[in-house]
């Protein structure tokens, strides 16, 4: 994150800014360097279990579940992807801190229980008992720091859901190069070539989103404690989304290890199977209603003179926004289209925003998140308004009918609007708050450093009114 430093501004002010300056840079750095750490000793220690040809084959066999998995939930993620530095973050929390973590307290505690309960009874009480708590605890750890330090980072059960299926994905990677490194291991020292392909089939085609399952359950309880003020209500969700994650990861192993075979494959059938294809339905019903949020938003956005009323309906629609990003890669490279990108996930992450002031869920700090998202959507403007055709290629030709160069002005002065008639104002007005004037002060792109400015010829005015046919946002 950047901390611009304004003219004139006083020592201790310039002072501050530095420091939180280099905080920001200085912070990622050392948890990427501790993360790599962790991932170096969890690979040392799995290297002297199963060998360096057992780390090879495992590392390359769970290579293949991996990709899906990720791809999966990177597509839940489409209305408003999440950063890409925190998506590698919470992949190397899972593989690494999260692995290693299990990987010690597993291994103590198995051999505690066999010095005290008797040879053998570590492996099953490890699996049952020990190793659910402790992997869904490290693994919900990373959710739990979202809520507390990052807590922007959520708009709700799909954001939840997301991390945790990727924090999960990692520790799934890590742990399927320890079994398959194993059973490597034990096919090469009996002379047999079917252990390999046997965990294979159970971990990377059958259960490859077993662990996602679980720790979404963490992800479902985060979801939900984002969008509650009560702190109470918080901790309980995310604890009770917690125990859910214990419980199934505990049934799973349990099958396995005890009941086996036509047991294991009961389980399978009866419980998890319909348990997931139960979250892919809440997903999908979130993912649904993230859209209507959105399109619900637009009309009042335009009406403040935020966006253009001819971009309604193109951010309304996942299928209306690639076409857009498409037709300017087409028109201007990939700059250009990850300008506009970024643009419609700060239009998205307003509308998210401004739904939950208008729930209730944000009401202390509302003015200053507010106040930050309008500023992250006029830079992100800025910025497509600074590539050649980022938004006349909106409109599949050069300007739309009877454009004209309009007169120069910013984003941070409000565009004069003409709905069309019969419109009724939005029931959450732009100006919600008595005496606030929104755009805050300053709201607006920073100085252009080349390139085409708002306004300048080249680039459409926004229309003035709905476009011809616009009927309005999908119900």
């Amino acid at each position: 994150m950047a901390y611009p430093v304004p003219t004139g501004a006083p020592p201790e002010q310039t002072r501050h800014t530095h420091a939180a300056r280099r905080r920001g840079v200085l912070l990622p750095v050392v948890g990427l360097v501790a993360l790599g750490i962790c991932g170096l000793v969890v690979l040392g220690m799995v290297g002297n279990s199963v060998g360096f040809g057992g780390v090879l084959v495992g590392a390359l066999c769970a290579l293949l579940p991996v990709g899906p998995v990720v791809a999966a939930f990177l597509w839940l993620d489409r209305w408003e992807p999440e950063p890409p530095r925190m998506l590698l973050v919470a992949f190397l929390w899972g593989a690494c801190f999260a692995a290693l973590s299990a990987l010690l307290i597993n291994s103590s505690a198995s051999l505690a229980a066999d010095s005290l309960l008797g040879r053998g009874s570590g492996d099953v009480l490890g699996s049952v008992v020990i190793a659910p708590f402790v992997e869904e605890g490290v693994k919900g750890l990373f959710l739990v720091g979202l809520l507390v330090w990052r807590r922007r980072e959520f708009d709700g059960i799909v954001d939840g859901v997301v991390y945790a299926g990727i924090v999960a994905a990692g520790f799934a990677f890590t742990e399927n190069i320890l079994y398959i490194g194993r059973a490597f291991a034990e096919d090469t020292m009996v002379g047999q070539s079917g252990g390999v392909l046997a965990v294979l089939l159970l971990r990377g085609v059958l259960s490859p989103f077993a662990h996602p399952l679980f720790t979404s359950m963490i992800g479902i309880g985060a979801g939900i404690a984002a969008a509650k003020r009560s702190v109470a209500v918080r901790v309980l969700a995310v604890l009770a989304g917690y125990l859910v994650a214990v419980l199934l990861h505990s049934l799973w192993n349990g099958a396995a290890s005890i009941l086996g075979g036509t047991g294991f494959f009961q389980v399978y059938v009866l419980i998890m199977l319909p348990l997931f294809v139960a979250v892919i339905v809440v997903v999908v019903w979130q993912r649904r209603r993230e859209a209507r949020t959105v399109a619900e938003q637009l009309p009042s956005f335009a009406q403040a003179g935020w966006i253009a009323w001819s971009e309604v309906p193109l951010l309304g629609s996942l299928a209306q926004r690639k076409g857009w990003r498409r037709e300017v890669r087409r028109r201007s490279g990939p700059h250009a289209a990850r300008a506009v990108a970024d643009y419609q996930g700060a239009v998205t992450e307003l509308a998210f925003l401004r739904s939950r002031i208008a729930r209730g869920a944000v009401r202390d700090s509302a003015e200053e998140l507010l106040s930050g998202r309008l500023r992250d959507l006029a830079k992100a403007r800025a910025r497509a308004l600074g590539m050649p055709d980022a938004l006349t290629a909106a409109w599949g030709g050069d300007h739309p009918p009877g454009w004209a160069p309009p007169a120069p002005h910013t984003i941070s002065a409000p565009l004069p609007q003409a709905p069309p008639p019969g419109y009724a104002p939005p029931a959450y007005p732009p100006q919600q708050y008595p005496g606030r004037q929104y755009p805050p002060p300053g709201y607006g792109p920073p100085p252009q450093q080349g390139g085409p400015t708002y306004g300048a010829p080249g680039l459409p005015e926004p229309r003035q009114g709905p476009p011809p046919g616009w009927g309005g946002p999908p119900r």
